[in-house]
C-alpha cells in the first residue's frame, strides 16, 4: 500500500503594521512589484484611508476588491470579516503563495495576530508581524503614540524605513533594537526589503510568456520610484539612477544546514528555544531517526512562533535534515555549530524525548497554536 502524500503547504499570513506615514503601503507595493513569480493575496484593513499605488492596480472587481497585475488579489477587510477572506484566498485554485494583511495606521496588531493564531482554517499559518517605523519621525511618533513600544515588543520583524531622511539614523536603529524582543531589525529606504525575508519567491521561469509588474518595475527604476510622501518620484539630487541597485533590498543573512544523520529532539528544542535576536525565519525538514522512523518533520518558525508538521517520508528518497535559517545580523557560523551539536547517533529513542517537539505539532481538533 502506498504512503499518503504530504499535506499541501500552508499559506503564510503576514501582518504588516505601523502608524500612518511609516511606509506600509510603499513596502506592500514593493513586495507586489518584486514578488518573483509568487502570487500575493493582500488584505487591506481600513481600505478607505489607504490608496493602493495606482500603477499596481489593473482593474476593479467591485467596491471592496481589486485585481492586481501580477496575479495578486487585494481586498478591503475588517476584523469581523478576516476568516471569510482567509477562506477565500486559501482556495487552492487561486494558487496564492502568501497573504499580507496591511493593518490600518491605528489598528492594534496584537488583535490581528491573536485572530490568526486562533484561526481554524487548515490552509493558512501565521507568517509573522512586521512593524514598519519612520526613522525620520520616530521620536515624534513615540510622543504621539506611546503604544508603539508595545507594538515593537510584539513584532517578529521591524523595518526601520526612510533612513535616508533621518538625521541620526544610527541612533534610531539602536533605540529600536533596544525596544524589540528578539525581533530582526532591518534598515530600509522606500520600503525595500527582500521578499525572501517574508516568503519563498517562485522562480521567475514559472512566468514564461507573461509580462509581470516585476518586469515593468525594472523599467520604472530608470525613471524614479513612486513614494508615499513623494508621489512624483525620487529627488534626482538625492538618488541617481546608478544608486538604485545599492539600496533596492535591505540585505539579509541565510544559512543552509544539511545533515545526513538524525537530530536529537531535545537538543534541537534547546536550540529553538534559545534562538538569537535577528533570526526571523526557519524552514525545512528534520529527521529524528529512531524517535519517529516513519515521518520527517516539516518545521515552520517565524519570530517566536513555531510549528512542526509530521509527514511520511517520500518513498525511496534519502533521509536528510534540511533547514534554512533567515535573519538579519545573525552569526551563521555560530548557528551552524549549534545545529551540528544537535546531531544524534543514538540507536534507540527514549519515551520522553519527543515531548518538546510534539508540543508544537498542531492537533487538528485544536483551534490554534501557541507561539514559542
Amino acid at each position: 500500500m502506498s504512503q499518503p502524500s504530504p499535506k499541501p503547504q500552508q499559506i503564510p499570513v503576514v501582518v504588516l503594521a505601523g502608524f500612518l506615514g511609516s511606509g506600509k503601503t510603499t513596502l506592500l507595493n514593493h513586495l507586489l512589484h518584486r514578488s518573483g513569480g509568487s502570487r500575493i493575496g493582500a488584505l487591506v484593513n481600513d481600505f478607505g484611508a489607504i490608496e493602493i499605488d495606482a500603477m499596481a492596480v489593473a482593474g476593479a472587481l467591485g467596491d471592496s476588491t481589486v485585481s492586481l497585475g501580477n496575479g495578486c488579489l487585494c481586498c478591503a477587510v475588517d476584523a469581523s470579516e478576516l476568516d471569510q477572506y482567509l477562506e477565500r484566498l486559501a482556495e487552492p485554485t487561486l494558487g496564492i503563495d502568501v497573504i499580507v494583511i496591511e493593518a490600518s495606521g491605528l489598528a492594534e496588531p496584537q488583535e490581528l495576530v491573536r485572530m490568526l493564531l486562533a484561526s481554524e482554517h487548515p490552509g493558512v499559518v501565521y507568517g509573522g508581524l512586521v512593524e514598519v517605523v519612520d526613522a525620520a519621525e520616530f521620536d515624534d511618533t513615540r510622543a504621539r503614540h506611546p503604544e508603539i513600544d508595545r507594538h515593537l515588543a510584539l513584532a517578529d520583524l521591524v523595518v526601520v524605513n526612510k533612513l535616508d531622511r533621518a538625521a541620526d539614523g544610527e541612533r534610531v536603529l539602536g533605540l529600536v533594537r533596544s525596544l524589540v524582543d528578539r525581533a530582526a531589525v532591518v534598515p530600509a529606504t522606500y520600503g525595500r526589503i527582500d521578499p525572501e525575508f517574508l516568503f519563498d519567491c517562485r522562480p521567475s521561469e514559472e512566468r514564461i510568456g507573461q509580462l509581470s509588474f516585476d518586469d515593468l518595475y525594472e523599467d520604472d527604476l530608470h525613471e524614479g520610484d513612486l513614494h508615499e510622501d513623494d508621489p512624483h518620484g525620487d529627488d534626482p539630487h538625492q538618488h541617481g539612477v546608478g544608486d538604485h541597485a545599492g539600496h533596492l533590498h535591505a540585505a539579509y543573512d541565510s544559512l543552509s544546514f544539511v545533515s545526513p544523520g538524525p537530530l536529537d529532539p531535545r537538543r534541537l528544542m534547546t536550540f529553538l528555544d534559545s534562538r538569537p535576536e535577528g533570526l526571523y525565519r526557519i524552514k525545512g525538514y528534520v529527521d529524528f531517526g529512531p524517535y519517529d522512523v516513519r515521518n520527517r518533520y516539516a518545521v515552520h518558525a517565524v519570530g517566536r512562533f513555531l510549528r512542526f508538521y509530521p509527514e511520511p517520508w517520500p518513498a525511496g528518497g534519502e533521509r536528510l535534515t534540511q533547514l534554512v535559517l533567515i535573519g538579519s545580523g545573525i552569526d551563521t557560523a555560530a548557528l551552524e555549530k549549534e545545529l551540528e551539536a544537535c546531531r544524534s547517533d543514538a540507536p534507540h529513542a527514549d519515551e520522553h524525548g519527543m515531548w518538546g517537539v510534539l508540543r508544537y505539532v498542531r492537533d487538528p481538533e485544536e483551534d490554534g497554536a501557541d507561539p514559542a
